[in-house]
């Protein structure tokens, strides 16, 4: 009985209620400053530049301006065609071009001269690491030139070449458009390589220089 009644009167301890378990203190990190304390951006946050991949600097030898004035022969060379309508509606035309005829004579006088030229220039002097960036990228882009000079020929021989009409039309003044381009092409890549410049074309500088 007496065990009964201390156990009956006797007072529990308290219950231990659980203690919250409390989120670790935040760390706090210092960034390192980007900016310089004269008010200028750091290395850190300067933006890269993108390299200039078709500037070339220094003065260029009279051999590679040359060699690179002589590859915009060949577009030039396989555009001539382009010009049957203007030859043959101003004569004149033709005076400017005499000198020239040599050249072309002997040029048409090998078999198959556009693709030997073509890939002679392709393999033999771009993918050519003897020679200068500046006469692989001029070669390049000679014969970027030629591969677009080309596509108005493919397309005409897909869509037939139209007789009379308004189609002869539309066909007279292509063909006068590609051959105003070609020459002002090949006029602007020679007149710039005699003088070590580079020339860019719109859309072929860009695409020479990817493949390069």
């Amino acid at each position: 009985m007496a065990t009964l009644s201390l156990l009956r009167f006797t007072p529990l301890p308290p219950l231990s209620t659980p203690t919250r378990s409390r989120p670790p203190p935040a760390v706090q990190m210092r960034l390192p400053l980007r900016y310089a304390a004269a008010g200028k951006p750091s290395a850190l946050c300067r933006p890269r530049r993108a390299a200039a991949t078709m500037s070339y600097q220094g003065p260029v030898p009279a051999s590679e301006r040359l060699f690179s004035a002589l590859a915009y022969a060949l577009p030039f060379f396989n555009s001539l065609h382009y010009g049957r309508f203007l030859f043959a509606r101003f004569p004149s035309l033709g005076v400017a071009i005499e000198p020239l005829l040599p050249l072309l004579a002997a040029y048409r006088a090998v078999p198959y001269a556009s693709f030997v030229a073509f890939f002679a220039l392709y393999l033999g002097v771009v993918r050519n690491p003897i020679f200068g960036r500046y006469v692989r990228f001029n070669a390049m882009q000679a014969v970027v030139l030629d591969v677009f000079l080309a596509l108005p020929t493919l397309v005409q021989r897909i869509f037939g070449t139209p007789a009379s009409g308004i189609g002869f039309r539309v066909l007279e003044w292509g063909y006068n458009g590609v051959f105003a381009f070609a020459v002002a092409s090949f006029l602007y890549g020679v007149v710039a390589c005699v003088l070590g410049k580079t020339p860019y074309l719109p859309i072929v500088a860009s695409a020479a220089d990817r493949q390069l």
